[in-house]
This record gives C-alpha cells, sequence and structure tokens, in this order.
C-alpha cells in the first residue's frame, strides 16, 4: 500500500527529516506513484483527493493468502482507509460498532474512528489497544483532512514513512518505494505507536511516556532520519486522565 499527504495536512516529527537528506536524490509525490503503479501494473489503483492526498492499494492476486496476510481497501462517508493484517476480535469490534456480520477490519478502522470523533468521549489509545491482532492501517478522513495511522505491537507487520522532495509524507508497506521515494529521510514507523496529523506520534501501549528520536545511521555514516522508541524514564506533562478524560475529541479540535 502507498499513502501521500500534503505537508499542510501532515505534521510528521522532524526529526523523521534527515539533515544528510539530498531533495534532488528524494523523489515529488507524483514520481513515487508513478513508480508503484508502474511495479504492479495489473492490479494496482489509486484515488487522489485535489492535492491534499493519495491512497494506492495492491489487489492481491494469490487470493489464497493467509488472512493475516490479507490487504484491505474501503471508503465510507469520505472516510478511507488501507488496513494490512487480520483481528483476532473482528467479531467483537463488529458486535462492539453495531455493523453487518460481513464486515471488514478496514469497515472496523473506519467505524471506530467516526465514532470516537462524532460521539465520544473514549481514550483513543485505549479503542486501538482493544484491537487485538496484527494490523497497520492508514486512515484518511477527506472532510476535514485528517491522516490517522497505527502499527500493532507484535512486529509481524511492517510499515515505513518518509519525507519526499516537496514536503509530502510518504507512508508505505513497501520499503524500496519508501527508499526511492524519501531518499534518507525515511524510517520504520513505531510499532505500537499511532500517529494523528495534528496530535502528533504517540505510543497506544504507553500513553503517558513521551517518545525518544534516535538518530539513524547508515552505512555511510551520515545520520539518515530517526528510529522513534518509547522513553519509559519519561512522561507526559498532563492531568493523570481518569475515564475518558483524553478523547479523539480533543484530536477533532484541533480542526476546528
Amino acid at each position: 500500500m502507498l499513502a501521500i499527504f500534503h505537508k499542510t495536512f501532515a505534521h510528521p516529527p522532524e526529526e523523521l527529516r534527515s539533515p544528510a537528506s539530498d531533495k534532488k536524490a528524494a523523489q515529488l509525490p507524483q514520481e513515487t506513484l508513478r513508480s508503484f503503479l508502474t511495479s504492479h501494473p495489473t492490479n494496482a489503483f489509486s484515488m487522489s483527493f485535489a492535492d491534499a492526498a493519495v491512497l494506492a492499494y495492491v489487489t492481491p492476486l494469490n487470493h489464497s493468502l493467509l488472512h493475516q496476510n490479507q490487504r484491505l481497501f474501503c471508503g465510507y462517508d469520505d472516510v478511507y482507509c488501507l488496513f494490512m493484517g487480520s483481528l483476532n476480535n473482528l467479531c467483537a469490534q463488529i458486535k462492539q460498532y453495531g455493523l453487518s456480520r460481513n464486515s471488514n477490519e478496514a469497515m472496523v478502522v473506519i467505524e471506530a474512528y467516526k465514532t470516537l470523533r462524532d460521539r465520544g468521549p473514549y481514550p483513543a489509545d485505549q479503542v486501538i489497544k482493544d484491537l487485538d491482532g496484527t494490523f497497520a492501517f492508514v486512515l484518511y478522513d477527506s472532510k476535514v483532512g485528517t491522516v490517522f495511522t497505527a502499527l500493532g505491537s507484535n512486529g509481524r507487520v511492517k510499515l515505513y514513512w518518509g519525507i519526499a522532495a516537496d514536503g509530502s509524507v510518504v507512508i508505505s508497506d513497501d520499503l524500496d518505494v519508501i527508499k526511492a521515494g524519501c531518499a534518507k529521510s525515511f524510517a520504520p514507523f513505531p510499532t505500537g505507536c499511532i500517529f494523528h496529523s495534528e496530535a502528533g506520534l504517540m505510543s497506544f501501549e504507553h500513553p503517558m511516556h513521551k517518545l525518544r528520536a534516535m538518530p539513524r545511521v547508515d552505512s555511510e555514516g551520515a545520520i539518515c532520519g530517526a528510529n522513534f522508541k518509547v522513553d519509559l524514564y519519561s512522561r507526559v506533562d498532563s492531568i493523570p486522565r481518569v475515564g475518558s478524560e483524553t478523547n479523539w475529541v480533543d484530536w477533532a479540535s484541533h480542526q476546528s
């Protein structure tokens, strides 16, 4: 999968941008998209949202793949989701959100996002923690220009993100796409974490602790982006949360 968001709509950590990065070596978003589609000529498609975002998806050619390796794309009510992996508690999540029995994981993620956005209050980190399984997803709310990404904690699904030549954010499970599109300004997306275009990067496993950026050094000794790790020795400066004190309503307020 591939998702590209204009820098106006996504605000990744500054540490993701490598001081050694050469903008001439990185690609513009349209070049990255073209390369992605060309590498999957028979089973890829993309959706563009003016100059704000692009989502691209590859339909599996082998439908006998294990359920845990599935790739899904779903759009509903101007909210779109790219999903990889599977949920062990899919049936329970479908029941919790009142969806039809044939709903898939991408539909569950969209409904969870809409419920928290519109009707909260629930702690965002707790809702993602309730997703039991192997997963990664990228969600885009085209109504308000919100980007939301998460990667499960077991590390079985890989996800990468980086900065394109024009400052756009590129997210993909294809490391070669990320390397070509972002040059040295890329890093693995941290496991057990969520990223919101306004609220930033946080751990859903340890929501009260800060994330620490650790510089990445390539084989030539050049700093290239950063890895992000939970710093269990530092805590987020906030009033202790009781129940649903922290929720997606807080995030949505950034949009108003």
